[in-house]
């Protein structure tokens, strides 16, 4: 009988739980829905030239028509082809 009323007890903190969860949380905001989603413009990726990272161009370190993770391996590219 005593695992029966603990089992209970258990379900009904449970339920309460649930039910006092405010609708923000629970409701799925109308900008996130598949419907309205809108794709996000894709951005080429490029390679650096020194440790082989792929990374989007936007972000991208340029030196001599080759692209590059940072300025450091930049730096180190052009010293080792020197």
């Amino acid at each position: 009988m005593g695992k029966l009323f603990f089992f209970l007890i258990i379900a009904v903190l449970v339920y309460w739980i649930i039910k006092t969860r405010t609708p923000e949380e629970t409701e799925i905001p109308e900008d996130d829905t598949a419907e309205n989603a809108t794709p996000k413009s894709l951005e080429e990726m490029v390679r650096c030239a020194h440790c082989g990272v792929h990374l989007p161009r936007s972000e991208s370190v340029t030196s001599q028509g080759a692209f590059f993770c940072s300025n450091d391996h930049r730096l180190e590219h052009l010293d080792s082809s020197s």
